[in-house]
């Protein structure tokens, strides 16, 4: 999923040691559907553990990325999605003429 980071809290540890940050991710593309373009926007809230945690935690906020990872529940008591990112990858935006 490609996207701008649009919240991003402090890196912090699991009691295991592991370093996580949660983080939401916002999306906006055009894609075609039933023969039309459509415009698309979600946000979704995200979380990254380890390498891809210190990588988020140091970038700065609203770089577009590409995000790769599972979705899962948020916890037991809510079912609401959360991305669990696996791979971030950080896309240079170049303007034309640069």
């Amino acid at each position: 999923m490609s996207g701008v980071v649009t919240e991003l809290q402090s890196l912090r540890y699991t009691p295991a040691g592991v370093p996580v940050v949660e983080f939401r991710l916002a999306h906006e593309s055009e894609r075609a559907e039933a023969g039309s373009r459509r415009k698309v926007n979600a946000e979704i809230d995200a979380v990254a553990f380890e390498a891809q945690a210190r990588l988020l935690a140091a970038g700065p906020m609203g770089r577009l990325l590409i995000a790769e990872g599972f979705l899962c529940a948020k916890n037991r008591r809510s079912r609401k999605p959360v991305l669990h990112v696996t791979s971030i990858e950080f896309i240079e935006v170049t303007t034309a003429g640069n």
